[in-house]
């Protein structure tokens, strides 16, 4: 009766057929493997659509971080503002929070460098200043200067504080770099600091010597003849003149070449090597006399931000004041227009910072020596820039008395020169 009542088909009747849809509901032994390969390949693809992008590609979740990380920091409403617009500067900040200064006996000499820079934008400010009124043509040039020292309010003092803001630069430029050598601070990892502070007073130099035939009076007219004279000698070297006068005499070509120097060509590569200069003083911090620390002569460190730059900041408030005492009481004088067709004044030489060079030129009188002098100022000039690379003891954090008297030896060359010139010309 049981099988009767699960299956009423059975009895003398003959069973329907079932369709074929209901011949799964059989048991199946399960398959060969040889079977189930076509179905393996099948099996992920549900899954792997699912979690693809509309295009098919597979994109894992990316969990990226706030734009500003610093938004939930605690300041106040001006504070916060500007954190909100410049918050990528932050991290700047933060970093120059974190750097250090070490203090030793020695440590003033690290605030000549930050004069040199503060004396530089004092030029590109009073440069600007100057280029509202000044005419760089050889009509013009010279009474333009005559018209902002008479007329233009208060152009006297800021045609003063240019020219006296410019030799301060350049002198802050050499006790910075002669310091810099005797503390061994361009030993390794700042080979390239060395260099680069290098071509910055090389460049610094440039200006003097393109600034000083703007004015086109008699001095300075006579002194760029001589001066861009000497190079001759060498090889090339009157191909190069001639480029830079514009011709083969000093001329109105002259005074335009220059003056595009000076305002152009020349503030566009200090801008591009102060750059440079600063990001790796700032990357590799300041050193340490070699010795220094192992024998605990390092009183301590201070922040470079903000105790180090407001130290800095007091000896920018000295030097603007040693500044403006300069340019008030000894203003430069204007002299007299230049005139091609006069003959030279006597006791012609040029600015302090090129006393040393051209008093050694007087010394090499005999036949060929100004192209002796010429070879001894390159091969000098290449080895000061290469010194990082052959002081090996210094890079090694030995002290290197070779090196010391080498560096000796070169400024009392640039001082008994200077003070030569010094005694037999005056100031």
């Amino acid at each position: 009766m049981a099988e009767n009542t699960q299956n009423p088909a059975a009895g003398s009747a003959p069973a329907k057929p079932k369709p074929p849809a209901a011949a799964p509901a059989k048991p199946v032994a399960p398959a060969a493997p040889a079977a189930a390969k076509p179905a393996a390949p099948a099996a992920p693809k549900p899954a792997a659509k699912s979690e693809s992008s509309p295009s098919g590609v597979f994109k894992p979740p990316v969990d990226r971080p706030a734009a500003d990380p610093y938004k939930d920091a605690k300041l106040g409403i001006v504070g916060a503002w500007l954190q909100e617009r410049f918050y990528v500067v932050t991290p700047i900040i933060d970093y120059l929070k974190k750097k250090e200064v070490p203090k030793h006996r020695l440590s003033f000499w690290y605030y000549f460098g930050g004069l040199g820079l503060f004396f530089f934008v004092i030029q590109i400010l009073t440069g600007l200043l100057l280029l509202q009124y000044y005419k760089p043509t050889e009509a013009e040039a010279f009474s333009s200067f005559v018209f902002i020292q008479q007329t233009v309010p208060f152009g006297w003092l800021i045609r003063q504080i240019h020219a006296w803001s410019a030799n301060l630069m350049i002198m802050m430029l050499f006790i910075h770099m002669f310091s810099t050598f005797f503390m061994k601070s361009y030993r390794k990892p700042r080979e390239l600091m060395w260099v680069s502070g290098f071509i910055l007073l090389a460049l610094s130099l440039g200006f003097g010597f393109t600034g000083y035939l703007l004015p086109w009076n008699e001095l300075a007219f006579f002194a760029t003849q001589v001066g861009t004279e000497v190079p001759k000698v060498a090889p090339g070297g009157a191909f190069m003149v001639d480029i830079l006068r514009g011709g083969p005499e000093v001329s109105a070509e002259t005074l335009t070449r220059m003056f595009s120097l000076h305002v152009v060509l020349l503030p566009g590569l200090v801008l591009l090597f102060l750059t440079a200069h600063l990001t790796l003083v700032q990357i590799l911090g300041t050193s340490t006399p070699i010795g220094y620390k192992e024998a605990g002569l390092v009183k301590g460190y201070d922040k470079f931000f903000p105790t180090f730059l407001a130290k800095d900041g007091i000896g920018w408030m000295i030097g603007f004041a040693l500044l403006v005492y300069l340019a008030v009481m000894f203003p430069w004088g204007l002299g007299v227009k230049a005139d091609p067709l006069t003959p030279a004044p006597v006791g012609i030489k040029p600015e302090w910072y090129f006393w040393a060079q051209f008093q050694l030129l007087k010394d090499f009188k005999f036949e060929g020596g100004e192209l002796v002098a010429i070879i001894l100022f390159t091969i000098g000039a290449v080895s000061w820039l290469l010194i990082p690379f052959f002081d090996r003891q210094a890079s090694n954090e030995k002290k290197s008395p070779v090196f010391t008297i080498v560096g000796l030896l070169v400024l009392a060359f640039l001082l008994v020169n200077t003070y030569r010139v010094y005694a037999e010309y005056g100031w």
